[in-house]
């Protein structure tokens, strides 16, 4: 019967996942058995697609094996990998194309899995459908073989059609076009059904089920002609072939038809379905014959013909019906396109079977999110009623009060301040850290601006080569790829603002404290003599009232203690939610992060935030007691002016002992702050500069081909040279006789060549030999030599665009992909953390008296209380 339509395969250009992917993998799991996993099957994913894509594919089942393994692999790993920040480019040439004006194949190069996923099953349809075309259709087996991969070919081009532009987000090639693919779809289906037709004949199945079995081949052929018809994209032969089955698979169906009108005695229906089945037939041979080979179907047509018409007209004498008048025939679909279904293959093992999905590594920094805050809040209220109670005792200058009673040596708790702070280093230290801040910031803004820099060149030169070569340029503008970028880019730098105003905010502090504390960190007996002496009444040193004092002062402290304590079993607090986001995500498909999360803080923490509720409730209680015990302890004492300003002056120690600690813990986590944020912005600059690379790479081959493109288009039509220019030399008989007048189409009247010069003189041959050719005889009057007709193929001319170098050099910075977390600041999510590579800060607690953010827990953020 007929030839079957079959698919070329697409072809695609060589690309290296084995960089790309092993920088994710080493940057986001820590060296040991796991990551060599994991770079093991990075090895075995490059080697499937070199298999699948890389070499002729043998019109075989085990080389359709191959690109379904390849295929379920994609899908497989999709949710676990970020591509589209590992800038991996696939190209793919057009299956259909056959060259154009500019040469070579149309090419589209896409940074984007789902395109890779839509070609490769682009390629699995088409080489299901050649396996299919080459099955034997004499025996059972290759009918139903055929059947099958007809089916799935035809399953795989309607699953493109569906979703192929979510895939790509942009225009994609024709032979990928949703239009096309349907069209290939409804081709496939057809030719399944017609296979269906071939063995209910081979099975000699009733005439009825045969006749509705080919009327629904019929049908398909008429659909997928309509659609194919307007498709110049597609082969020139598939129109003809699709006319010519859609007849064939109709004169089938009125052929069996028409035996069954026999079998019911309506000799009349019979003759007129076997003419009309005979009309079908030679149009099919007139239109078609040198695509489709009817002779069979037609001389079995005419025998039956032949033999209805014989006995009608020697025994039944039925009268035969208008073929308008007869009734419809019946229509039976046995197939079905293939619903895509991973795994596609029954053979199929994920080599990233223990790489959990990017939604569930995302759900998981979301969680540890969540659980900074919990940790960030309790800690942070913790740590602010500890200077609240510092700030509130430095008020009234306990316990320095009760301890100078005698009112000449320094209180025992003013010298304890007083050697801690010069243990730290005194003023020196907190002066050097200021001092570096500047540099520091400095480092990380231009290591932004130079990331920053980078993406405008490429830009700029993406947009003067797109001014330039206009449609020609056909690949995303760098604007559009570089939106996230930018974006993040833009986060960084309201981060260094922010950062800036926290400095400032320190200065300030340091500015107002700083000379109380230079006074603190001098030597004994200079501190002694730097406080005001008085004659308190030393009758209070066994009073009631300064007994109750410092018992509730004992009790504070206790309170502060106890506050310690918390704080490290709130920092010790660990927990896992990725079993039970991967259990979430099996079942449901989706996981409710905040819900789950929630749940689990709460019950990891719900007692510790009891505990933290109850001790500030009774540090207030404490703190209120102890004012009134004061104002007692204060009617007490003598009052005058020397008293006065010796509680003033031990105040404001007391006071500076408490802001130093504050302000060297500032600037401490400020100068960790940046240090950590110089390694964030090295990995940020890290992926600009990957990805101005990549497309480098892509731009300097588009500016090749079209490089090729030019050279290969028309260059200037050569003109034929006037006789009277050539630089034949003229005989010496005299002057050339004039030529004759010769008429032609387009051509202008030949002009008369005017009179040669005289021969020249004789010239030895050994002067000859170096001497100029004699040049062609000028016009009259010209002043200008003639033109010379060229003297060989004219060559064609460089592309109209000057050559662009390449990038200037960039920091040299560790090769991995944005390991870090962005706590509170609003930026865009990054699902992966180098290793030893601390997280983003997250954003201070409201009112929290420090303004640096809070590290991630896993970092040990927090200072151990002064």
């Amino acid at each position: 019967m007929a030839t079957f339509i079959s698919v070329p395969l697409k072809k695609s250009s060589e690309v290296d996942l084995v960089k790309p992917l092993s920088k994710f993998v080493t940057a986001t799991y820590p060296p040991g058995e796991e990551q060599a996993e994991y770079l093991r099957a990075v090895d075995e994913l490059n080697k499937l697609r070199k298999s699948a894509l890389g070499r002729p594919l043998d019109k075989h089942e085990s080389s359709l094996e191959i690109l379904l393994r390849y295929y379920d692999q994609l899908c497989a790993i999709e949710p676990k990998f970020p591509f589209p920040e590992l800038c991996l480019t696939f190209t793919w040439k057009d299956a259909f194309d056959k060259g154009s004006l500019f040469g070579g194949s149309v090419k589209l190069a896409l940074a984007s899995l789902g395109y890779e996923k839509t070609c490769v099953l682009f390629n699995v349809g088409a080489l299901a459908s050649q396996i299919a075309s080459e099955q034997n259709l004499d025996n059972d087996e290759g009918l139903k073989t055929a059947a099958k991969f007809y089916q799935l070919a035809s399953g795989a081009f309607a699953h493109i059609k569906d979703t192929v532009l979510s895939a790509l987000n942009r225009e994609p090639t024709m032979d990928i076009s949703p239009e096309t693919v349907g069209t290939l779809s409804q081709i496939m289906l057809s030719q399944a059904q017609e296979v269906f037709v071939l063995k209910a004949t081979s099975d000699k199945m009733k005439d009825a089920i045969v006749a509705k079995l080919a009327n629904q081949a019929a049908d398909y052929y008429g659909d997928a002609f309509k659609q194919c018809q307007y498709k110049e994209n597609l082969p020139k032969d598939v129109l003809p072939v699709l006319a010519a089955k859609h007849c064939m698979m109709q004169a089938t169906a009125e052929m069996h038809q028409s035996a069954l009108a026999n079998q019911k005695k309506k000799f009349g229906e019979e003759i007129a379905r076997l003419q009309h089945a005979q009309e079908l037939v030679k149009t099919a041979a007139s239109r078609y014959d040198e695509y489709v080979n009817v002779k069979d179907l037609s001389d079995k047509i005419n025998r039956a013909l032949t033999a209805a018409k014989k006995d009608n007209d020697f025994i039944y004498h039925d009268r035969v019906p208008e073929v308008k008048d007869l009734e419809h025939i019946g229509k039976a679909s046995l197939v079905k396109a293939t619903a895509v279904q991973t795994p596609l293959s029954q053979k199929f093992t994920d080599l990233f079977e223990k790489m959990v999905p990017m939604a569930v590594q995302q759900s998981v920094s979301a969680a540890n999110s969540r659980k900074a805050e919990t940790v960030n809040r309790l800690i942070g209220s913790m740590r602010e009623a500890t200077n609240l109670c510092n700030g509130v005792l430095a008020s009234l200058n306990l316990p320095a009060a009760l301890e100078d009673l005698s009112g000449d040596a320094v209180p025992q708790s003013i010298l304890e301040k007083s050697r801690a702070l010069i243990q730290q280093g005194g003023l020196q230290s907190i002066e050097q850290l200021i001092k570096d801040l500047p540099e520091l910031l400095q480092r990380n803004r231009e290591i932004l601006d130079e990331s920053l820099k980078m993406l405008d060149d490429e830009e700029a030169t993406d947009n003067e080569l797109r001014g330039k070569f206009n449609q020609r340029w056909n690949r995303t503008p760098s604007g559009d790829l570089y939106k996230p970028l930018r974006a993040e880019g833009n986060n960084f730098r309201n981060i260094l603002d922010k950062a800036v105003q926290a400095d400032q905010v320190v200065r300030e502090r340091y500015t107002a404290h700083c000379e109380m504390i230079a006074l603190l960190c001098k030597p004994e007996n200079e501190l002694s003599a730097a406080i005001p002496s008085a004659n308190p009444a030393k009758t209070l040193q066994g009073s009631e009232v300064v007994n109750v004092l410092r018992s509730q002062l004992a009790q504070l402290d206790e309170v502060k203690r106890e506050r310690e304590v918390l704080e490290g079993e709130v920092k010790s607090v660990t927990f896992d939610l990725t079993a039970k986001f991967l259990t979430a995500l099996a079942q449901d498909g989706a996981i409710n992060e905040e819900v789950m999360t929630s749940s689990e803080l709460d019950a990891r923490y719900g007692s510790h935030n009891q505990r933290v509720q109850q001790n500030l409730r009774r540090q207030e209680e404490l703190l209120s007691q102890i004012q009134v015990s004061h104002q007692e302890f204060s009617a007490l004492k003598q009052s005058n002016s020397e008293a006065n300003t010796r509680e003033d002056v031990l105040k404001k120690l007391a006071s500076a002992h408490d802001s130093y600690i504050e302000i060297s813990s500032n600037i401490k986590e400020g100068t960790k702050f940046y240090n950590d944020l110089t390694e964030i912005l090295l990995k940020f600059q890290n992926k600009c500069s990957d990805i101005v690379f990549a497309r480098k790479t892509e731009r300097d081959e588009l500016l090749k081909e079209l490089q090729q493109s030019i050279a290969r288009e028309p260059s200037a039509p050569s003109f034929s040279v006037p006789s009277y220019q050539s630089n034949t030399p003229a005989p010496a008989g005299g002057p050339t006789p004039a030529p004759r007048t010769v008429f032609s189409q387009q051509q202008p009247q030949a002009k008369p060549q005017p009179p040669a010069r005289p021969p020249p003189p004789s010239i030895a041959p050994q002067a000859a030999s170096a001497a100029v050719p004699v040049s062609a005889p000028m016009a009259p009057g010209s002043s200008n030599p003639p033109p010379v007709a060229p003297t060989g193929p004219s060559q064609a001319q460089g592309p109209p665009y000057p050559s662009y170098q390449g990038y200037p050099g960039y920091y040299q910075m560790p090769m991995a992909y944005n390991p870090y977390a962005y706590g509170q600041y609003n930026m865009p999510y990054m699902p992966y953390q180098a290793q030893g590579q601390a997280g983003y800060p997250g954003a201070p607690a409201t009112q929290q008296p420090y303004p640096y953010p809070q590290q991630p827990p896993q970092q040990q953020p927090y200072y151990p209380q002064q």
